[in-house]
């Protein structure tokens, strides 16, 4: 285990010091020992360093904004040990980081494997909804639905010890550095740019895995061009964990054929112009001229806007209006001026909106708002003070009114997963 500065990883290194590296990442809730059944084997061929996502496994607990981010931290751990060059297997986020490392930083990339990975996961909606029941209720129901999530029920029941490590893993996992998680990968979206990828990919997945299955693993190999589909059968999401002689197998076999320099004998060609990796928001529908001289904010504030209120929210209303005009008003000024002013931060510009709202009346706006301001980082407490506070300066029927919206939104979007 090493000392570890905020702009690197915890890690651990096995294996002959001279044997070309291999870097195995973790999903998210994981530690590194996620990949302890495949070291043994590995060890032979390969020095192998496995890294802990921040606040997993006893890592220190510095939250990331994005799996670029990630992906620098794991770089500069990489520069301290002297690597370059390196083969990399990720599982579930730990793909997305190897994702992200070949399209930005393909000349340290040997080869690449990517197992339970999806180009997008899920919704963003999602993850942030992840991110406001944890906020809210720790981390004790991820633990709860993780053993469902990862493993297939014939092996959860007959591995018990296996599924109380795994609740564990994320019991003790820092609860911020899960929600940035969360944060990162609602906005991870590599879709369009998969065609830029022209490192060997083995894509790796469980026959089983309802989180990222086959279908999404087909996406990849459909979008990479040096790319191969293994489905390991009887395996759900932690396949390293589930079946591992049979991923160990299939790691060795594509990572001995591709060719990879020895750690210390490293030749790197001069690093390529990143290529970017989230899609950019659709253009405004007939959209004017913004002012000479003067950035447009429509871009920034429709990327906000989906941040704070949810890409369902968003893609409801540019839907519902006939000819984008208002729609176009709104975020371009609401959002791209008002809403991204650097004055306030958005904990604070909630507080503001929803008392606002409360005073208008405005029901409908109120509970959008709610679920921003939970996103944002209010505490359902923090809500129910705004509210009655609001009902000294705007009047205790408007606040009886609200507490009841609010109160109802809080109940939503705060209550696990049965």
């Amino acid at each position: 285990m090493s000392e570890t500065p905020t702009n690197t990883l915890q890690y651990r290194v096995d294996g002959p010091e001279q044997a070309p590296v291999l870097v195995l990442g973790p999903s998210l809730g994981t530690t590194f020992h996620m990949w302890d059944r495949q070291i043994p084997e590995l060890t032979r061929e390969w020095r192998v360093v496995r890294f802990d996502l921040p606040g997993h496994g006893g890592a220190p607990a510095e939250p990331f904004t994005s799996v670029a981010e990630l992906g620098d931290r794991l770089l500069a751990t990489l520069d301290t040990l002297g690597v370059q060059r390196f083969g990399y297997a990720g599982c579930s986020l730990g793909g997305a980081v190897g994702l992200d490392l070949a399209l930005r930083a393909p000349h340290r990339v040997a080869s690449l494997a990517l197992v339970a990975t999806s180009p997008r996961f899920g919704t963003a909606d999602e993850f942030r909804q992840r991110g406001v029941i944890v906020r809210t209720n720790g981390l004790e129901p991820m633990a709860r639905t993780a053993p469902e999530q990862w493993f297939t029920p014939l092996f959860a029941g007959a591995q018990p010890a296996i599924v109380d490590w795994a609740v564990q893993m994320v019991r003790t996992t820092d609860p911020a550095c899960y929600i940035a998680a969360c944060e990162a990968l609602a906005v991870f979206d590599v879709r369009e740019a998969l065609g830029s990828i022209g490192i060997p990919a083995l894509v790796l997945v469980g026959s089983e895995d309802q989180v990222t299955g086959p279908a999404e693993a087909r996406t990849l190999v459909a979008g990479i061009a040096d790319a191969r589909l293994a489905v390991v059968p009887g395996a759900s999401h932690l396949a390293p964990v589930e079946q591992p002689a049979a991923v160990t197998d299939l790691l060795i076999e594509h990572f001995s054929g591709t060719a990879q320099e020895p750690s210390g004998t490293l030749n790197v060609p001069p690093p390529v112009p990143p290529v970017p990796v989230v899609e950019p928001a659709p253009a405004a529908p007939d959209a004017e001229p913004a002012e000479a001289g003067r950035p447009d904010p429509y871009e920034k504030g429709l990327g906000l806007r989906r941040e704070v209120l949810g890409d369902a929210h968003v893609d409801q209303a540019l839907a519902e209006d006939a000819d984008g005009a208002f729609q176009e008003f709104v975020t371009r000024y609401a959002w791209g001026e008002v809403w991204s002013r650097e004055g306030l931060d958005r904990r604070l510009r909630s507080a503001v909106t929803l008392t606002a709202l409360i005073a208008g009346g405005h029901r409908e706006a109120l509970a959008d708002h709610t679920r921003a301001a939970l996103r944002n980082g209010l505490s359902p407490e923090e809500l129910r003070e705004i509210v009655l506070h609001t009902g000294v300066y705007c009047g205790l029927p408007a606040a009886e009114t609200a507490l009841r919206v609010v109160s109802r939104v809080i109940e939503e979007e705060t209550t696990p997963p049965a």
